[in-house]
């Protein structure tokens, strides 16, 4: 038997435009108006390297014993017991609302576990919602938008360990065995990206050690996202080799679009992504929008900089490539950085070695004692500012994820707590727990610490 996952919410979420999403086609009606969906729908769906079914169900809301809508929970309850995983949808620019709350209480009692899904999550509108839905008691939530194909990579996360049998995902820092042994022996996602022209062809050609894709001066001679499975070291890697990206004011050609299209979708899917930069023409603004789109998607970025046999001066392209780094990147202090030739093959076999010791740290957890310990130090050496006349207090931190590492920190006005002191906490985590160049995420909430018995 596969792994079976329902979806389930109030009305109006968009359960069914996900649904669509994850089996490929609009096989599930989609409408504006609430109860569009009645009956519960199966499909096979398939997201990054995992299968499984899906299914659809009815808008869940407080209804009367004997009515349709009574008898439309009721397929939903089925298809919750009869689930591996159900997804809990909120839509976050609305917020929570009472009903979330609600039927948020009602799953915590079942034995299925359950997945909390924010949807609607492509704008600022709908951070604030993003936050509320800690407040369900369901762990932290998962941002999505199901129309736009945003977050699915972390979707794919949550749910593989479940394929594998392993336990819903937990706030806690205990790690549970059986999931990592599943986690690693699926392949390694590792996608290699950059603007046309850069290399990155050659460069997946010269780690698998065979001509395999088709390379040329031309630009424009890759056109879909290819993946080719290798084992390194007794590791299996998917190699994902990608169109280059140009600037989308400069892409007018239908099928440019559409390999560009498939390169981002490789970006979101991928749990590494390499981004090939040409050593004579470093870190352009393509380049920063490309490795700012793969830090936001919260994975593991490493820079290559191909052609530096051909780079004149050496020293002054690294200082320059340094300092660009520090000004235009600091969400991702620390980034890794290898030279290397693809062409000749020099230095080749330090990407590897560097790619893989950023994704053990992006699979690294911080025990919640040394946390506390730390934003103890922290708060003595920086106290938090004044807040309409009154100081900021930080009770407690923890490690809500890993993939990327996510902290959780409670305060006494969370939401106040100013974006400078974020950075200096941000900041602080990355150099006190050696945690250079992977994206760090702080999620600040109200509330008192949870162990304490006051």
């Amino acid at each position: 038997m596969g792994l079976t996952v329902a979806i389930v919410g109030r009305p109006n979420v968009g359960k069914s435009t996900l649904f669509n999403r994850l089996v490929g086609r609009r096989t599930a009606i989609v409408d504006d108006r609430p109860g569009v969906t009645r009956d519960r729908r199966e499909g096979a769906a398939r997201l990054g390297d995992l299968d499984f079914t899906v299914i659809d169900t009815a808008g869940l809301d407080e209804t009367a014993a004997g009515s349709l809508e009574a008898r439309m929970q009721g397929q939903t309850e089925q298809a919750i017991d009869g689930a591996d995983a159900a997804l809990l949808m909120i839509d976050a620019r609305a917020g929570i609302t009472p009903l979330d709350e609600h039927f948020a209480k009602w799953l915590r009692g079942r034995e299925t576990p359950i997945i909390l899904i924010a949807n609607k999550c492509e704008g600022e509108a709908a951070r604030a919602g993003l936050y509320e839905a800690f407040g369900l008691g369901l762990g932290e939530p998962l941002a999505l938008s199901a129309e736009h194909g945003q977050g699915m990579g972390e979707l794919l996360d949550a749910l593989r360990p479940l394929a594998f049998g392993a336990e819903a995902p937990r706030e806690d820092e205990q790690e549970d065995d059986e999931q990592e042994e599943a986690e690693q022996s699926a392949p390694l996602q590792m996608a290699i990206v950059g603007r046309p022209n850069v290399g990155k062809s050659t460069l997946v050609n010269r780690l698998l050690g065979e001509e395999r894709m088709l390379t040329g001066p031309e630009q424009g001679i890759t056109r879909d996202a290819i993946d080719v499975e290798w084992i390194c070291q007794g590791r299996t890697i998917r190699l994902i080799d990608t169109a280059g990206l140009r600037r989308r004011a400069r892409v007018t050609d239908r099928i440019e679009g559409m390999s560009a299209g498939l390169s981002y979708r490789a970006i979101q899917f991928a749990q590494l992504v390499v981004l090939v930069l040409d050593g004579r023409q470093l870190l352009e603004k393509q380049d920063l929008t490309i490795a700012r789109q793969v830090i936001d998607e919260g994975r593991v970025l490493v820079l290559a900089v191909n052609k530096w046999d051909l780079t004149p001066d050496k020293n002054a392209a690294m200082g320059r490539l340094r300092d660009r780094l520090e000004t235009s990147l600091p969400q991702a202090r620390g980034l890794p950085v290898v030279t290397l030739s693809a062409f000749t093959g020099k230095r080749v076999e330090r990407l590897l070695p560097a790619a893989m010791g950023a994704f053990e740290d992006w699979n690294r957890r911080v025990p919640t004692s040394e946390l506390n310990r730390w934003l103890d130090e922290m708060t003595q050496r920086h106290p938090p500012p004044m807040v309409a006349g009154r100081r900021l207090r930080l009770r407690y931190v923890t490690q809500a994820k890993t993939r990327p590492p996510t902290f959780v920190l409670f305060s006494s006005r969370g939401t106040e707590l100013p974006a400078a002191y974020r950075r200096y906490l941000i900041n602080s985590l990355r150099d006190d727990f050696d945690l250079p160049g992977i994206p760090l995420r702080l999620l600040v909430r109200t509330g008192k610490n949870p162990y304490s018995p006051d």
